[in-house]
């Protein structure tokens, strides 16, 4: 039962009404029929029934048979139907493309900023973006937000797409994406998680994404905003590379002087600054 609730939903976003879908599942399972035995089968008011059929064949997913005796009908192959149904939509969904990339692209500023509230909203927006990549994807994320973001990032890895950037987290599923260092003593002054994400030199994503509804981040496709998120991602880059290289002295004396930078530039309080460092 409740599968056939699902699949009446699913048909439903096909453009059908519930009568209409009723109708053609009942034929389905049993046919031919006439509309008196359809309408008693499938719960289909009988004053309703002939108009329904009407839109089938309309639909041309249900045809008639008429003899002497009675009028009959017969539903379309499903098989049939799904090729239909797709070739349709394919049609529909190019004609709207190219209307509505004719009206975008029209010569305009492209400097606007939108905001997208709400973290599964913003999960949800990236992952389109993601999915028309073509050379590049520039990322700032963490570990939090990646179970929504890993599979929409390989299938552009796979397709030869280049991912490369920052992730903040322990469980790091990127290659060629670097784990940020001393990730504690980052959120002991942040609080927040912020997140960037830049595809192909077009598109920007960056903003909070660790407050729930509340989250809020900005889109735009602005050079000017495009190329500083691009410099920010790649300056930490350099510096969590440059870590690496250092030995362990080295590593201790490099990490006391940024956090002296860090404490001078954000004017950090002796106490606050203490209270930073002990949690990373």
């Amino acid at each position: 039962m409740k599968e056939g609730l699902n699949i009446i939903e699913d048909m439903k976003k096909l453009g059908l009404s519930e009568y209409e879908i009723k109708a053609y599942l009942k034929l389905l399972e049993e046919y031919p029929l006439n509309g008196y035995a359809l309408s008693k089968n499938s719960g289909i008011p009988r004053s309703r029934i002939y108009e329904i059929l009407e839109n089938l064949k309309n639909k041309q997913m249900v045809f008639e048979e008429t003899n002497e005796k009675s009028t009959v009908y017969y539903p379309l192959e499903p098989k049939l139907l799904l090729n239909k149904l797709r070739y349709d939509f394919e049609n529909i969904i190019e004609n709207v493309e190219t209307y509505a990339n004719e009206l975008y692209n029209k010569e305009k500023e492209n400097n606007k900023l939108v905001v997208i509230k709400g973290r599964k909203n913003i999960i949800d927006f990236i992952n389109v973006i993601v999915k028309s990549a073509k050379k590049r994807i520039t990322v700032s994320i963490w570990e939090e937000e990646i179970e929504g973001l890993k599979d929409g990032l390989n299938e552009a890895i796979a397709r030869g797409v280049d991912v490369k950037g920052i992730y903040f987290g322990k469980n790091n599923p990127f290659k060629s994406v670097m784990t940020h260092r001393r990730i504690e003593r980052y959120l002991a002054e942040k609080e927040e998680r912020y997140m960037t994400v830049v595809v192909d030199r077009k598109d920007s994503i960056s903003g909070i994404i660790s407050k729930g509804e509340q989250s809020q981040v900005t889109w735009t496709k602005d050079s000017g905003f495009i190329d500083m998120s691009e410099d920010y991602i790649a300056h930490d880059l350099m510096v969590n590379k440059l870590a690496l290289r250092l030995n362990e002295e080295e590593l201790k004396e490099f990490e006391l002087y940024m956090d002296e930078v860090r404490k001078e530039f954000f004017d950090f309080s002796d106490e606050e600054f203490e209270e930073f460092n002990k949690k990373g």
